[in-house]
Formats: structure tokens, sequence, C-alpha cells
């Protein structure tokens, strides 16, 4: 059964500015997540932060108490995005009884864009 759904859009020209700051990284970002560092690596980390935003909808609480790095986006073998919940970000999902998160990540022009459903 879904329990929750959430959206969420990030303007990639406001990762960019992020990314000349280490301490804004390390503060939102898993380290995983910014491992990558080539010409997509804006789209990839705004992306990642509006999956965030978009759980914490999902939730119906927003990110209260939650630590944002704790909040893992990686994609797949097959290129699939995937949502891991470590820590203090897990505690919500486990309060709802949440068994399975989806979630889907797209970007165009100067935005990127993030749906998350939960399921119990």
């Amino acid at each position: 059964m879904i329990v929750g759904f959430g959206i969420d859009a990030v303007d990639i020209n406001r990762i960019r500015r992020w990314m000349e700051d280490e301490g804004l990284l390390a503060r939102f970002f898993h380290p995983q997540e910014t491992k990558s560092r080539g010409l997509t690596a804006a789209y990839s980390l705004a992306a990642r932060f509006a999956a965030k935003e978009a759980y914490g909808k999902a939730l119906g609480t927003g990110l209260k108490r939650i630590t944002l790095k704790n909040i893992l986006v990686t994609n797949n073998p097959n290129g699939k995005p995937e949502l891991t919940l470590l820590g203090d970000a897990a505690i919500p999902f486990e309060r709802i009884h949440g068994s399975r998160i989806h979630l889907s990540l797209t970007h165009e022009s100067n935005m990127a864009i993030a749906a998350v459903i939960l399921e119990s």
C-alpha cells in the first residue's frame, strides 16, 4: 500500500554554487554521493538533493531531525536510482512501517526533479 508520495525540484545552478563550498557538500551529501566531479556532477547532486527533499515530503513530516547525508542516493548496476536510509533517516520510515521506496530522478536544462513513493 502506498503511504507517501513526494516530489521536489532543485535549480542546478544553486548546486553549482554549493560545489564551491566543501562544508555545504559535507553537510548535505553522503561521501559516496560527492565522488563524481565531472561535467555532470552538478546535475547528479541536484537530483540527489531533490530526492532527499522528496523523501521528506513523502513522509509528510519534512526533514526535521534527519541528517541529510544519511539519505544516500545511488544507482544500481542497471542505472536505476535507489534511496538508502541510514541512521536517523531510517527512523521515520520504520515508524510508518515502510517496506519499499520507489525513486525517480530527472534533469532538464537548469532543473533537477525527484519523485519518491513510499510503500508499507
